[in-house]
């Protein structure tokens, strides 16, 4: 049982493997649908915004608030909004966000992919000439590479600015000095940092989606699950990858 369950997911590597090279091949040669592109980009990052600000927000008035009454029982307030910052910037907005874009972007992929195949509109585009990975992957995926990176800068802006809110009303800390310890403290390295890392969560949302939606079947009850199997599957693999690329980062850049 183990064996097949082993093998089950080697094959399931390989053909996404040789659906990133069809997604990649099919970037660099024409033709290139530019207006699928753009409406991805509008439906999946622009659409996405609401649930950043929101993310970015909440994530730091909690983190200044604890770390504030924390670090106030040792004279560290003062270093709060360098470690909100930071822990914001490197791994808390990046995550969080990517977490809850697989959740809605990586399920709304694989549904509607996966409702186009079980409807056989996918057959229709290959009977049309068309490559369906042309039309359908290669829009997203890069739509997805795209915005990501932009709503976890923006999910983390917004966290320092809830922190700020937080540290002037509870523990009276001047705006201006706020303000300088992030400037001093978050650098050009780790806003790269965090958008490499959403660019990779990205493509990881993206490819796996489409993936899943190409394999779905059994109808509604096949779209179901596969948009639990690309949510979960997508989570885990950016949790355990955001460890490696965190320990790469700091060795290129630290």
């Amino acid at each position: 049982m183990i064996k097949t369950h082993v093998t089950h997911n080697l094959k399931v590597l390989g053909e996404i493997v040789i659906l990133t090279k069809d997604c990649f091949c099919c970037t660099f040669s024409r033709p290139f649908y530019w207006g699928r592109l753009f409406e991805q980009i509008i439906n999946l990052g622009v659409g996405s915004l609401s649930i950043t600000i929101v993310i970015g927000v909440v994530t730091g008035l909690v983190m200044t608030l604890q770390f504030g009454y924390g670090l106030a029982k040792f004279g560290g307030t003062l270093y709060v909004p360098a470690i909100v910052s930071l822990s914001l910037m490197r791994e808390l907005a990046p995550i969080f966000t990517s977490l809850l874009i697989a959740g809605r972007i990586g399920s709304g992929i694989s549904a509607e992919i996966a409702a186009m195949n079980v409807t056989q509109q996918i057959d229709a585009i290959r009977a049309l000439g068309t490559n369906p990975v042309r039309v359908l992957v290669v829009p997203r995926v890069l739509a997805t590479i795209f915005s990501l990176p932009l709503l976890a800068t923006l999910s983390a802006f917004m966290g320092i600015i809830g922190g700020l809110s937080i540290a002037y009303s509870e523990f009276a800390m001047p705006a201006g000095f706020y303000i300088n310890k992030v400037l001093s403290t978050v650098q050009f390295t780790d806003v790269f940092g965090s958008m490499f890392k959403c660019a990779f969560f990205g493509f990881i949302i993206s490819i796996v989606a489409c993936y899943r939606g190409f394999q779905t079947t059994e109808g509604t009850k096949g779209v179901g699950a596969a948009t639990t199997w690309v949510v979960v599957t997508t989570s885990i693999i950016i949790l355990i990858s955001d460890f490696f690329l965190s320990k790469l980062l700091i060795l290129i850049f630290d």
